[in-house]
């Protein structure tokens, strides 16, 4: 068995921040990472720009200098690797996390590989392997598809893209760009309002001169080799199609959470009970950081916004753990 005074699950962006905030504070720790370093940033697409400019992405002092004024996806895995080897911080990858049992200051943490004893657990796993499920006929064919990397494979393909929120917008754009044949479902009657303010004129503008063309207010019904039906106000309509691209979002895993004792409200929102100020859980000893923390709402929480919570954190670790060594 392996003892530290933290275990964190999760080396994303966030995961990283407390890390750092661990060894400011000379606590012993251990961040374990199911995939590879900052793992959702890695599967995002190929292509893709951040919203944020570098500097407030930026954690543990390391500068992130891109090239544009909006940093790339490419620069921010090089960045995070090099803040993972200026702060020499104690990561394994590869190592999934299966369990949590114990209470608070005596947990066993059971991943794939090994079994460890920690005094508080921080989970900030993300949310990035969890699809929103369209839950419609024909969802489980090869065609669909609820992860994006480039455009290159859906040159000359009819390409039905669902959603339209970020991620939606960005790649109807990109495969139009590449030659695709694109129709966007747009679940309500506009484009996401916080679609990215330099990006949301370019999508209108395609879909108002019908180069990209886009059903509002509807859903897709079923969905076949070679068509879907989808759901209109004007009623049901058929459509060519090579491939869905179901942009829907993701969540956290809910299941995980749950069985290490965590309580998520009973609402569509999900939303996991932690003290706003310290982060800490219904289940004593047990935190949660990042985007985790909004359950359903994906959008309430970002890297920038929650790169706070490593610290709120750590600070009402080391409080209770003076406290208790004062005992």
């Amino acid at each position: 068995m392996k003892n530290f005074d933290v275990i964190i699950i999760g080396a994303g962006p966030i995961g990283l921040a407390a890390g750092i905030e661990a060894k400011k504070r000379n606590l012993s720790y251990l961040i374990l990472e199911k995939g590879c370093l900052v793992n959702s940033i890695f599967n995002y697409p190929a292509n893709m720009t951040f919203f944020s400019t570098s500097e407030r992405l930026e954690i543990g002092d390391v500068p992130f200098i891109s090239h544009g004024p909006k940093p790339t996806r490419t620069e921010a895995l090089e960045y995070f690797r090099r803040v993972k080897e200026s702060w020499a911080l104690n990561v394994n990858v590869y190592e999934k996390v299966t369990s949590v049992s114990g209470s608070d200051g005596s947990f066993n943490v059971i991943s794939e590989k090994d079994n460890y004893f920690a005094r508080k657990v921080i989970v900030s796993s993300g949310f990035f392997d969890f699809p929103n499920y369209l839950n419609v006929k024909g969802e489980e064919l090869p065609k669909v598809k609820h992860y994006y990397d480039e455009a290159h494979p859906y040159i000359g393909m009819k390409i039905l893209v669902v959603g339209a929120g970020n991620s939606g917008v960005d790649v109807a754009l990109e495969t139009f760009r590449r030659g695709a044949e694109v129709t966007l479902i747009v679940k309500k009657g506009e484009i996401d309002p916080g679609v990215k303010y330099w990006v949301k004129p370019d999508i209108e503008n395609r879909i108002k001169e019908d180069s990209i063309k886009a059903y509002f207010n509807s859903s897709v019904a079923e969905i076949r080799e070679g068509e879907v039906d989808i759901q209109t106000p004007d009623g049901n309509v058929t459509l060519k199609n090579d491939f869905v691209l179901a942009m829907t979002g993701y969540h956290p895993d809910f299941d995980f959470l749950s069985r290490i004792g965590i309580n998520l409200t009973i609402d569509e929102k999900k939303k996991p009970e932690y003290d706003p100020v310290t982060f800490e859980t219904n289940a004593k000893g047990i935190y949660l950081a990042g985007v985790v923390c909004g359950g359903m709402v994906t959008n309430e929480w970002f890297i920038e916004n929650s790169i706070v919570h490593a610290r709120r954190i750590f600070e009402d670790i080391s409080e209770k753990f003076t406290v208790s060594s004062n005992l």
